[in-house]
């Protein structure tokens, strides 16, 4: 089993800055890869940011020049940093690992943090 948990939401005004950090235990692999979805209510989870074992990273248009995801090179750790927020940043942000089998590079299992809500006022 693998445990996620959030920490850094909160509320804050538009323009401000928040961070977001994700801290995983467990039966994480080697091979994994981390990263932020978001969902408001009413709407499905949308990613946010990814990076993968190798450091890719991928974000969301809406985010992209605003929001930084960086890792610890132990990949236990997973954070987005997040400049310029907008109200329609507003949402509950979740953290996910995807552990990888090292000879196919396939998802094995998905395991998802518990959520935090990032509240950004006009």
């Amino acid at each position: 089993q693998v445990h996620l948990v959030e920490s850094g939401g909160g509320l804050v005004q538009a323009g401000g800055s928040l961070r977001l950090s994700c801290a995983a235990s467990g039966s994480i692999f080697s091979i994994n890869h981390m990263g932020w979805y978001r969902q408001v209510p009413g709407k499905q989870r949308e990613l946010v940011a990814r990076i993968t074992n190798d450091g890719d990273t991928n974000y969301a248009d809406s985010v992209k020049g605003r929001f930084t995801i960086s890792r610890s090179n132990v990949k236990t750790t997973v954070s987005l940093q997040m400049n310029s927020l907008k109200p329609e940043d507003t949402a509950v942000y979740y953290c996910y690992v995807d552990n990888v089998d090292v000879l196919s590079r396939a998802t094995l299992n998905t395991y998802w943090g518990q959520g935090t809500q990032v509240t950004v006022s006009s």
